[in-house]
């Protein structure tokens, strides 16, 4: 395989999917750039030459790819280009969304070369899969990324797309009921507001979530640097253990080449 040039990009609001993502990227070859859809998103096209290769990652939420995630992905267009898809899900279940990024991928004109679902801590309920990727986490992605290498050496040409779980149509996207708010400690620097992909933080309100724009990608809360934006309230916590004792059991990341 002649030296591709590696473009990762990321919709990553917790930044487990970042870290999954930058590290196949990483055993794959040069990095040319990267693009991250969750703070920079493009303002038009992204074009991406057969001579490249993508990497390409977004979180899980019930079972499905976020809306706005989806909405950015479908900006990368390639050209035959190879690409390496990746879900990465909060040790439940990652159903419909690994199937839902390759085919958006494929309807932009790349090339599924491999795929795979990883495991991160949950953004709703971090008591789940807490730490996670950790080290044996990526340890399997370093051998996922040789597999790809040598995958891409001995494709000569033929560019068959690996089967992936999920089916279609796709699930139905959840309602979910829980939102991060804001306490006494937030000082109002607009950080959560300049983050959220759904605009539901009012720079003004910094405090207040609009429950009908959010997503509950957590985005708000890696950002607080005061630790004022969090889930919260005695149904959340209640739900935050149930759903731990529920998922406790260890799941491994999955690939498919």
């Amino acid at each position: 395989m002649r030296c591709r040039i590696v473009y990762p990009a990321w919709f990553s609001p917790a930044g487990t999917t970042r870290t999954v993502v930058e590290r196949v990227a990483a055993g794959l070859g040069e990095i040319g750039g990267h693009c991250d859809l969750l703070e920079h998103p493009p303002e038009g096209e992204v074009s991406l030459p057969a001579g490249a290769l993508l990497v390409a990652g977004a979180p899980v939420y019930a079972g499905r790819l976020p809306a706005i995630a989806a909405q950015r992905f479908s900006m990368l267009k390639g050209n035959g280009t190879p690409a390496v898809a990746l879900a990465v899900y909060g040790n439940r279940e990652y159903e419909d969304a690994l199937l839902e990024l390759c085919d958006i991928l494929e309807g932009n004109g790349f090339w599924i070369a491999a795929a795979g679902a990883a495991v991160g801590q949950h953004s709703i309920f971090p008591n789940t899969a807490a730490g996670r990727p950790d080290e044996a986490d990526l340890a399997k992605l370093d051998d996922f990324a040789r597999s790809c290498v040598q995958k891409l050496e001995a494709s000569a040409g033929t560019k068959a797309r690996p089967a992936v779980k999920g089916t279609f149509p796709y699930r139905k996207p959840a309602n979910v009921s829980f939102y991060p708010v804001g306490s006494e400690r937030c000082t109002g620097c607009g950080a959560c507001s300049r983050i959220c992909p759904a605009g539901a933080i009012d720079p003004a309100r910094p405090r207040e979530t609009d429950k009908e724009r959010c997503i509950p990608c957590g985005a708000c809360i890696r950002v607080c640097p005061t630790g004022a934006r969090a889930f919260r309230g005695p149904v959340y916590t209640a739900a935050k253990e149930g759903f731990g004792l529920l998922y406790k059991v260890r799941k491994e990341p999955e690939f498919f080449l």
